[in-house]
């Protein structure tokens, strides 16, 4: 996508569908098969020219986000100066964490890195923590100033 061309719609979203299993195959054995040790910074980095191609204009539509490509529902957890917390469960996240491959969560930090930065205006950095006992991913927003 050219700089030049328009964002796409949040609604698009509604337009696609997919099982997935096809998807968590590329994404959780050829690609790291492929790219060896530099998958994850190629997942962080496809995940902020995604976010890139999308008009988001409020927390809102970044959860929506998530809900429609199925990774889950994401929640503001906590808000301080100079971050956001976020938490993403259901039980598609269970199921991730739950495959007998590694799995990985660096696309969605960087589209949520991608895309807080452009709702706020400010550079950012996101950062992951999974949490297996609970089921749960935590995302961690840093403003860079």
């Amino acid at each position: 996508m050219n700089k030049n061309e328009e964002k796409l719609p949040i609604e698009l979203l509604d337009k696609i569908q997919s099982a997935g299993a096809g998807y968590d195959l590329l994404r959780y054995v050829s690609l790291p098969d492929v790219f060896g040790s530099e998958a994850d910074a190629l997942l962080y980095f496809m995940g902020k020219s995604l976010a890139r191609k999308f008009n988001i204009q409020s927390l809102g539509d970044i959860s929506y986000f998530f809900e429609k490509v199925g990774w889950g529902r994401l929640e503001l957890f906590k808000e301080k100066n100079n971050k956001l917390e976020f938490h993403l469960l259901a039980d598609t996240v269970v199921q991730r964490l739950a495959m007998p491959v590694e799995t990985e969560f660096r696309l969605e930090a960087g589209f949520l890195a991608e895309a807080i930065s452009s709702l706020k205006r400010v550079d950012c950095e996101c950062v992951e923590e999974i949490r297996k006992k609970i089921h749960q991913v935590e995302f961690t927003v840093f403003y860079i100033d």
